[in-house]
C-alpha cells in the first residue's frame, strides 16, 4: 500500500509542507459578551473581536443598569439622597453614605462639629462595609473559576454581617443610616460584642477559604499572570483601590488623606508586585485582616457621647419639642419638606471606597436640593482599564479579569 498523503496536492505542495493556518480560513470575528451573561454581571456588554480564541480588540460599554444617580440627586433634598448612595455600589453602601456626608458637611462649615462617638460609628460601619465587600468580590469571582464551595462560605459570611447592619439601621442592604452632622440611630445594647464574635468567626472562615484557592493548581492557573497591569499604566489610567495596590503601589486615602478617625487607628497598606489577578485576590484578603483590626480598635476606643451634631440647621428637633411648639413643629416640617438650607458653594470630598478612591463634588445654590451632585465612582474608572487587560488575552480570561476588578453596576451607571 502506498502512502496517499503524498498523492494529495494543493495547488503546488503537499500537506505535509503545508502550515495548517495556511489551509484553514482564520478571519477575525465579532461577538458579545454580555449584557446578558453571568460574569458579566448583567449590567456591561463587551463586544469581543477575537482571532480563534484571542482577543485582539474590545468595546466596553457599561449602561444598561440605567441608575441616573446625579440627575436623581438634583430633585431630591440633601436627606433624601442618602437612598440614593446606597444604590451606586450596593455592596458596601455604608462607605457611600459617609462619603456624600461629608461633602455636604464639608460645603456647611460643619467638619470639626461632627460628635467623636458619631465618627468612629462612622468608621466601623465603613470597614464593615469594606469586609462585604470584598467577601462578595472574591466569592463571586472564585464561583465564576468553578470553585463554588469557598463562594457559599464567602456568602455566608456576608449574610452574618448584613444580618447584623440589619439590626443597627433597619435595612438589610440599602441602609441610609448616616445622617448629615452625624448618624441616625446609635448602636443598640450588645451590637458591638456580637460584631467581635462575628468578625473571629470572619477570621476563620477566611482562613479556611484561603486553604481552598490560595495554592488551588486550578484557581492559580486562571489567576497568575492574568490580567497584569503595571504601576504606571494603573496611575495613567486612573486605577485605585485594590487593584492599584496589587501593581504595587502604595495608595490609601485612609493613610496618605486621613479622614474621620482614621488618623487615630494602626492599620497597614497591603500592596502587590504584579498586578495580576491573584495579587488582586491577594490584597483584598489582605484587606480583611486590616478592616477587622480596624473595628476592633474602634470598638476598644469608641467614646460615650452624642450621635448627631447639635446644630439646628442639620438636627431634628426632639419630639417632644415638635409636637408641643410651634417652633419645633415649623422647624421639623421645614426640615423635611424643605430640606436642609446648604448655603452657596461647592466642595470635593475623598474617601477610600471598597473598590478606590470614591468622591463627591456637590454645589450648592443656597436651596434644600443640590444644584449638581457629582460622584468620582471608582468602578466606573477602573473599567476604563478593562480594555488594556483584555487585549491579547483568551476569551476564558474575561472572566477572572473582570470578576477582579470587581465592577458594581450602580457606580457605572450613575
Amino acid at each position: 500500500m502506498t502512502d496517499t498523503t503524498k498523492t494529495i496536492v494543493l495547488g503546488q505542495k503537499n500537506v505535509e509542507d503545508l502550515d495548517i493556518e495556511q489551509v484553514l480560513p482564520n478571519e477575525l470575528m465579532t461577538i458579545n459578551m454580555g449584557p446578558s451573561h453571568p460574569a458579566m454581571h448583567g449590567t456591561v456588554r463587551i463586544v469581543l473581536t477575537v482571532d480563534g480564541e484571542t482577543i485582539v480588540g474590545a468595546d466596553i460599554q457599561p449602561g444598561y443598569l440605567h441608575r441616573a444617580f446625579e440627575k436623581e440627586s438634583e430633585y431630591a433634598t440633601y436627606t433624601q439622597v442618602f437612598p440614593y448612595t446606597d444604590r451606586l455600589n450596593y455592596v458596601s453602601p455604608m462607605i457611600n453614605n459617609c462619603g456624600y456626608a461629608m461633602a455636604v458637611e464639608k460645603i456647611m462649615g460643619l467638619t470639626d462639629a461632627i460628635p467623636k462617638r458619631a465618627e468612629y460609628i462612622r468608621t466601623i460601619v465603613s470597614e464593615v462595609s469594606r469586609i462585604t465587600d470584598h467577601l462578595t468580590c472574591v466569592g463571586a469571582s472564585a464561583m465564576e473559576l468553578g470553585a463554588f464551595t469557598p463562594f457559599l462560605y464567602l456568602i455566608k459570611t456576608r449574610e452574618w454581617l448584613y444580618m447584623l447592619l440589619e439590626e443597627l439601621s433597619g435595612a438589610r442592604l440599602t441602609h441610609s443610616y448616616v445622617r448629615i452632622g452625624g448618624v441616625s440611630k446609635d448602636l443598640p445594647e450588645g451590637w458591638g460584642n456580637k460584631l467581635d464574635e462575628i468578625l473571629t468567626k470572619i477570621e476563620e472562615v477566611k482562613d479556611e477559604s484561603v486553604r481552598m484557592l490560595t495554592n488551588n493548581k486550578i484557581f492559580r492557573g486562571r489567576m497568575d499572570g492574568v490580567g497584569a497591569l503595571s504601576a504606571e499604566e494603573s496611575i495613567a489610567l486612573g486605577v485605585t483601590g485594590p487593584c492599584l495596590r496589587a501593581a504595587g503601589v502604595d495608595y490609601d486615602v485612609r493613610k496618605d488623606f486621613p479622614y474621620s478617625i482614621y488618623n487615630e487607628v494602626d492599620f497597614d497598606v497591603p500592596v502587590g508586585t504584579t498586578g495580576d489577578c491573584f495579587d488582586r485576590y491577594l490584597v483584598r484578603f489582605a484587606e480583611l485582616d486590616q478592616s477587622i483590626s480596624i473595628i476592633r480598635q474602634c470598638l476598644a476606643k469608641i467614646p460615650n457621647g452624642l450621635i448627631m451634631a447639635e446644630d439646628p440647621r442639620v438636627a431634628l428637633p426632639d419630639k417632644g419639642e415638635a409636637y408641643n411648639t410651634i417652633e419645633g413643629m415649623i422647624r421639623h416640617f421645614k426640615h423635611i419638606v424643605d430640606g436642609i438650607r446648604v448655603p452657596p458653594g461647592e466642595a470635593y470630598t475623598f474617601i477610600e471606597g471598597g473598590n478606590g478612591e470614591l468622591g463627591f463634588f456637590i454645589v450648592a445654590d443656597g436651596t434644600g436640593r443640590p444644584y449638581k451632585c457629582y460622584c468620582r465612582a471608582p468602578s466606573f474608572v477602573n473599567l476604563n482599564s478593562v480594555h488594556r487587560l483584555i487585549d491579547g488575552a483568551l476569551i476564558s480570561d474575561v472572566v477572572p479579569i473582570f470578576g477582579m476588578i470587581n465592577m458594581i453596576g450602580g457606580e457605572c451607571d450613575k
